[in-house]
């Protein structure tokens, strides 16, 4: 939230910060750190708790302005109590959202695998999966799905796994217990919906670890290809063509991040051209955006409200206002 925070101080307004249950540490050290930066207490303020207290920050007539990273489940409640307008409350709440996505890597026929699967398997697992920009499914060119799933697999299963602390961990443990419960989940309908390609070995028995692993042959109904598994769980299959692929993207009510593997400038274009996602990345990985080059945000059920990062991003922490003046008057005042 920190980005967050910081736009609406830089904008004049007071703040309230509400972080995730799992995450108050983390909040208190950035408001404690601002505080001592010299940001007034009154000006900043951080209200911890579990959902009760965000829904009724939300529906307060006091707040303008709500800034909300997480879900789409979450993030559509959000929108439907800030739509609530009070006797009590003038002004109407603007929501800027940063929400979930289901985000495709397309890999054409003439791409390099060499570059492809190391992009794949980073933005797939890094973090274990926990970013909302992570690659969640890859639609690969049946030219090269067969060799491209090989690959993966092989570095799938020698994926470290560990603590976070640890310089050679690649997969950290997932957030929570409740976190750790859903990825199972999936990945048990991963298996009963199709097969498990690849998993990853020597996660530690004690806490919230989920090996990385690689699904295939996947039902087309199974709902680890339409729902946000947030976690590290990767499917892959083949499409006939790079048309398909496009159309398997616009099937999803997503629209975050996506990639594209292709040495054709021509198919580089045409995917552009097509593409619903706010943030598309070709021949190479899809999270890591950088703020003033890369402003983020998603489309459809991924997103409301202007890209972070991005040029007019501020403006909606402001009410802006236009003067008109006659500069053209007969003398002025004496003061």
């Amino acid at each position: 939230p920190a980005g967050m925070v910081a736009a609406a101080l830089a904008t004049g307004n007071a703040v309230v910060l509400k972080p995730a249950e799992q995450s108050p540490g983390c909040a208190l050290a950035l408001v404690e750190a601002l505080h001592g930066a010299g940001v007034p207490p009154e000006a900043l303020a951080l209200l911890p708790g579990i959902g009760d207290a965000g829904a009724a920050l939300v529906r307060h007539p006091g707040v303008h302005v709500i800034a909300f990273t997480g879900s789409s489940a979450v993030g559509l409640d959000i929108v439907r109590a800030a739509a609530q307008t009070p006797d009590e409350q003038p002004h109407l709440k603007r929501v800027v959202a940063e929400m979930g996505g289901k985000n495709c890597l397309i890999v054409d026929s003439d791409a390099d695998l060499d570059e492809a699967v190391p992009a794949i398997v980073g933005s797939a697992f890094a973090y274990a999966g926990q970013k909302c920009s992570a690659a969640a499914r890859v639609l690969a060119h049946e030219a090269v799905y067969e060799l491209l799933v090989e690959r993966l697999a092989g570095a799938v299963e020698v994926l470290a796994v560990g603590q976070a602390e640890r310089f050679a961990t690649e997969v950290p443990p997932v957030i929570d217990q409740e976190a750790h419960e859903r990825v199972e989940r999936y990945a048990a309908a991963a298996a009963a919906d199709g097969r498990i390609a690849a998993r990853a070995t020597g996660a530690p028995e004690e806490g919230f670890f989920c090996p990385p692993m690689l699904a295939c042959d996947l039902d087309p109904s199974s709902e680890v290809l339409s729902e946000e598994v947030f976690g590290p769980l990767l499917s892959a299959e083949p499409v006939e063509s790079v048309e398909a692929a496009c159309e398997v993207v616009e099937s999803l009510p997503f629209a975050l991040t996506g990639g594209l593997f292709s040495r054709s400038p021509a198919t580089v274009e045409a995917v552009a051209r097509r593409s619903p996602v706010g943030n598309l990345y070709v021949n190479r990985a899809i999270t890591g955006a950088m703020v003033g080059r890369q402003p983020f945000g998603g489309n459809r059920r991924s997103g409301a409200g202007s890209k972070a990062g991005g040029p007019d991003y501020l403006l909606q922490f402001v009410d802006q206002r236009v003067l008109t003046e006659n500069t053209m008057r007969h003398g002025l005042v004496a003061e």
